[in-house]
């Protein structure tokens, strides 16, 4: 086996382990994973795709595997899976975490809410949904996500090579040149 092939294996394994984890982590806790109040944790994952923009084939493919066990299984699929792209594809383009944190957030917000409006009509109001499933992203990927990323991935060469990140550490930057 060449080097090529033992990269390319390696990269596939990579990324099909986080489709996987992001699937299961999201079945693990079906009550938070779904509705109008969702706290998925496995939406941490969609920051990998700040690193390394082939995550987020991952974590497409990962929402939809996820999306085909929810209640609302095939609005689920069709409108999850499509907030996850919108937010997960541009992702690798931001130069700061924290910005770019913010992409699952407004993405999901409305997207979902606008799913939920579909399924479940007016009740509660569409505003609400936004706010509460955005919340929830805000809660997951923006504070607990960053900050998990910046104090132990970053800050560990050994975790960023794991995850095969190809973008610069910011980290390492002064606060001004952020």
């Amino acid at each position: 086996m060449s080097r090529k092939e033992i990269f390319q294996t390696k990269n596939l394994v990579r990324l099909a382990l986080v489709a996987a984890l992001y699937a299961a982590l999201t079945l693990a806790l079906p009550g938070l994973s779904f509705g109008a109040i969702q706290f998925r944790f496995s939406e941490i994952l969609v920051l990998l795709c700040f690193y390394r923009r082939d995550y987020s084939v991952s974590l497409i493919l990962g929402c939809f595997i996820a999306n085909c066990f929810s209640p609302m299984a095939l609005m689920d699929m069709v409108f999850g899976t499509l907030a996850t792209a919108i937010a997960v594809i541009p992702m690798f383009y931001i130069k700061n975490i924290w910005v770019a944190s913010l992409l699952p957030v407004v993405s999901n917000g409305i997207i979902i809410a606008i799913e939920l409006l579909i399924c479940y009509g007016s009740e509660p109001p569409v505003w609400f949904n936004m706010l509460t499933v955005g919340a929830g992203e805000l809660a997951v990927v923006t504070v607990i996500g960053c900050v998990l990323f910046k104090l132990v991935f970053e800050r560990s060469g050994r975790l960023m090579n794991i995850i095969g990140a190809n973008k610069p550490n910011y980290f390492k930057k002064k606060p001004a040149e952020i």
